[in-house]
């Protein structure tokens, strides 16, 4: 299954940067024999300053036509990194092709794209910087693909 991170906003070379590039690459080689990745970041910007409904088209268009939309929202659901690792080998077991991880911009998503997404995301309550939230999903993913191959990076 083929992963996708969709984020409004480009994220210049730096520390965080560094991280997300690092975890998606330990992703891919722990995910790859179990059916996971290859992995991308696909960064998308609406200079003209349309809001979050610009910023849906724009991410829209970077989603791979029947691609799983994973949205991530305050107002989703909190899952564990062992549910969330269930939940990527259950939709690589299902036969899915691709699994897109929306980050929508400053303000959001636009409401119609967080309604039509297969599922929505928390990361908790508080509100993370988007730079940090790429960090985040980067290294949720390698830990998934950690837990499914039964390494020893997820402790509990």
């Amino acid at each position: 299954m083929r992963l996708r991170i969709v984020a409004v906003g480009r994220l210049r070379s730096g520390p965080e940067k560094a991280l997300v590039d690092d975890y998606l690459s330990r992703f891919d080689k722990t995910g790859r024999p179990l059916g996971l990745g290859p992995s991308e970041v696909i960064e998308v910007e609406d200079r003209k300053g349309g809001g979050p409904a610009a910023e849906a088209a724009l991410i829209r268009r970077a989603v791979p036509d029947g691609a799983t939309v994973l949205a991530l929202d305050e107002r989703g659901r909190r899952e564990t990194s062992v549910e969330f690792a269930k939940r990527l080998g259950t939709l690589r077991d299902e036969g899915r092709r691709d699994l897109a991880v929306i980050i929508g911009g400053a303000d959001g998503l636009d409401p119609t794209l967080r309604d039509g997404a297969d599922f929505t995301l928390s990361l908790g309550t508080m509100v993370w910087p988007h730079m940090l939230v790429r960090v985040m999903v980067a290294e949720q993913l390698y830990r998934a693909a950690t837990i499914l191959a039964g390494g020893p990076y997820h402790r509990v």
